[in-house]
């Protein structure tokens, strides 16, 4: 899906696809965190299952308004206890299926907030694997 922000002067998600997205129109296919303010870092998370509180500590270390969460291609809610970084630190966290995550990134950036976005990427199944 191809996604067209308003303006470029900010970090923006130009397409998303399952397995990737396209960030300022760089294709990137692992997890990853992005701000509005120029932030990006490499998520070192590749299932949803082990995101640990200790993977939102850096991003509660940007300290931006508010967190979109995409857990995926599917809509999966997190424990608050893995949230307590950003709980802590009065940062607002949206949770969502990352291609609705990154549609929102963008509608949050480009009104000049100060958004994170966090999306989780997982792999690619191996051959013959069977689907989760």
């Amino acid at each position: 899906m191809k996604l067209q922000p308003d303006r470029f002067e900010v970090q923006s998600v130009n397409a998303y696809g399952q397995g990737w997205l396209a960030l300022n129109g760089e294709r990137i296919e692992h997890s990853v965190v992005f701000g509005s303010h120029g932030e990006r870092f490499d998520w070192q998370c590749d299932a949803f299952e082990s995101l640990t509180a200790e993977h939102f500590e850096a991003i509660a270390a940007l300290r931006p308004e508010v967190v979109v969460f995409g857990s995926g291609d599917t809509l999966r809610f997190l424990r608050p206890s893995v949230l307590r970084p950003l709980i802590a630190a009065g940062i607002g966290v949206e949770t969502m299926d990352s291609a609705a995550a990154c549609r929102t990134y963008n509608i949050l950036a480009n009104e000049d907030r100060h958004v994170v976005g966090a999306i989780l990427i997982a792999p690619p199944a191996a051959p013959g694997a069977p689907s989760a």
